[in-house]
């Protein structure tokens, strides 16, 4: 059999950075679960009809069929008509119809699992990769502090993500801004519905695009005037980290009562919100934030990586009004996603981030020969039983080749049975222990992340 080569767009970690990730998960499930969020999992795949309903996505759905799936009509495909989600969101707003007469208005759930998307890989942009989503949705109505709540939430989380006491990731910038502002400002201009819509569409293009560019966009495709034009950009231009940005707009000279509303929902959501920002998590009110799906109707979320904005928006979401109804009942709801794999497999894959050994164990039992094995598998035993991540060397070789085994998987003890002690082989320290007793320090115990100044500096 011919060497394996990767598959483009599937990313796969080594276990040194596999523990980074898994770290990364249990500090985001806990800081979710610390405010209520109850953890679920949907499956993989939805019918076709639920995942092109919403948002321009045909081109990066994966449909899913057998190999040998009936062609010739003799037999029904069950499996006719489905893909896998290429998110969280869609997958969640079937589940919550499906479960409503069992689930508790406002419905609050994390979700951390993996999703499939059909685009041109890239760095940061995959085709199978892991998203972090919370959402909280309500039953006819879901109040606005709500919309709060949930840019709280992630802006904590990201923080933990960041501290150097945690993961250690680059800062992050968590950008806000107000469908209702947006599109009460394009109204006030004298807009039309569809008129809106396309210079919505045609402003988030600039991340991507040119003032200049972008301009001649709304005049050539929108068909709106150049007063119209430039009162759109100059809108889109406002940045604040605060409440400021309320009389930048005003001085615009457009009125509109949506206007209005919007610019009070997100004044109060960076207040509220600027307690928690530090060095490291910054709230920023960009009101050229627009996002491309269809479906959010209130505040909408954008997140930027401190030096790696190249990698465009790694978390994002919003309030979204009408995504899930059965026709009698509508489930608003407000959400925020973290493209887990997005942050952090440029990281990994640059070394800016790794654990400092690629096993759990912190302890390698060593064999003198074959005969003791028994003893030094009842001290692994012994150590096992407090919690102590231990493994007895794969052959009775000599000690040094034992250590030098230890060494290469980053083990920081080699345990002696037959001599009753045990090395720290960083240090050389060697001294008498009990694996009834014995206990390593905190930081030891558990593989630590690291990145990639820390290992300079040591």
């Amino acid at each position: 059999m011919p060497k394996p080569t990767p598959l483009s767009g599937f990313p796969e970690l080594l276990p040194a950075q596999r523990y980074v990730e898994q770290q990364v998960v249990t500090t985001l499930a806990r800081t979710f679960e610390l405010h209520g969020f109850a953890n679920i999992e949907t499956r993989a795949v939805e019918p076709l009809d639920q995942l092109l309903r919403k948002g321009d996505t045909s081109k990066e759905v994966y449909v899913l069929r057998r190999l040998q799936a009936a062609t010739d009509g003799s037999a029904a495909d069950k499996d006719k008509g489905i893909g896998l989600h290429f998110d969280l969101t869609v997958p969640f707003a079937r589940y919550v119809l499906e479960n409503a007469g069992r689930l508790e208005f406002p419905f609050r759930r994390y979700q951390i699992q993996k999703v499939w998307r059909g685009e041109r890989p890239q760095e940061g942009r995959f085709r199978e990769f892991t998203q972090a989503d919370i959402d909280i949705v309500g039953r006819d109505t879901l109040p606005f502090h709500h919309d709060v709540e949930v840019a709280r939430v992630m802006l904590e989380a990201l923080g933990r993500l960041a501290s150097p006491d945690s993961i250690g990731l680059p800062g992050f910038r968590l950008q806000v801004n107000n469908r209702k502002l947006i599109q009460g400002f394009y109204a006030g201009l004298g807009l039309t519905d569809d008129g809106i819509d396309e210079v919505m569409r045609l402003v988030d293009k600039l991340d991507k695009l040119s003032v200049a560019q972008v301009r001649e966009l709304l005049l050539t495709e929108a068909g709106v005037s150049e007063e119209q034009a430039d009162k759109a950009l100059a809108l889109a231009t406002i940045r604040a980290t605060d409440d400021s940005f309320v009389d930048t707009v005003r001085d615009l000279g457009v009125k509109h009562e949506l206007l209005e509303e919007g610019l009070a929902e997100l004044a109060e959501l960076v207040r509220a919100c600027a307690p928690l920002a530090t060095d490291r998590t910054r709230i920023e009110a960009d009101l050229s934030i627009a996002r491309g799906l269809d479906y959010y109707t209130g505040t909408v979320f954008e997140t930027r990586l401190d030096g790696f904005e190249s990698l465009g928006s790694i978390c994002s979401g919003g309030r979204y009004d009408a995504l899930a109804s059965d026709g009698r009942t509508t489930y608003p709801g407000v959400g925020i996603s973290l493209g887990l794999s997005r942050v952090l497999v440029p990281l990994l894959q640059r070394g800016e981030l790794t654990s400092d050994r690629s096993v759990p164990s912190v302890v390698l039992v060593a064999v003198a020969d074959e005969d003791s094995r028994a003893a030094a598998d009842a001290v692994a035993t012994a150590l096992r039983a407090r919690d102590i991540p231990c493994e007895v060397a794969p052959s009775a070789a000599k000690f040094g080749k034992q250590i030098r085994h230890a060494e290469r998987r980053g083990i920081p003890y080699v345990w002696f049975p037959d001599q009753g002690e045990v090395k720290d082989i960083r240090s050389g320290n060697q001294v008498a222990a009990d694996p009834a007793t014995w206990q390593p320090p905190t930081q030891d115990l558990r593989p630590q992340v690291v990145t990639n100044s820390e290992r300079q500096s040591s």
